[in-house]
């Protein structure tokens, strides 16, 4: 990839952040706002991946022959970065859910009963595992290669 597709790359990710944000807090201030920045952050996300997916795509395969032959990457090293980044990304996302369920929760318990913040804290703490475990594994994982 040459620096004129990196180039595009990123102009096009930074106004697909900035053109949604800059429309919902400079825009009109009605209710209707919300569903077209929605929309507008839709298109411009979307549409940063398909540029993406262009510039990934759009190299020619002799090159990417000639790189994999010079001791370039091969398809089991990019799948094993693909489930690294997989593991941690999951168990993140699963380890969130669960803090945000477990920490509401005994944020309540507590605001009632007070001497049970140790037991409560002790739910959150095995929920946030859950991400340290992910990344863990992806470690082990980036360890192989």
């Amino acid at each position: 990839m040459n620096l004129e597709t990196k180039l595009v790359f990123i102009v096009a990710l930074v106004l697909s952040i900035i053109i949604p944000f800059g429309y919902f807090l400079l825009g009109e201030k009605r209710k209707g706002r919300y569903k077209l920045t929605i929309a507008a952050n839709t298109f411009f996300f979307f549409g940063a991946f398909v540029i993406a997916g262009i510039m990934l795509f759009g190299g020619s395969t002799a090159q990417a022959a000639d790189t994999a032959a010079a001791g370039g990457m091969t398809i089991g090293a990019g799948m094993a970065y693909l489930a690294a980044a997989l593991v941690t990304g999951l168990s993140c996302l699963g380890g969130g859910i669960a803090v945000a369920s477990a920490a509401s929760a005994a944020l309540g318990a507590i605001s009632e009963d007070g001497s049970i913040l140790g037991k409560s804290l002790i739910f959150v703490g095995l929920a946030e595992g859950v991400c340290l475990y992910g990344l863990i594994i992806s470690f082990m994982i980036l360890g192989q290669l």
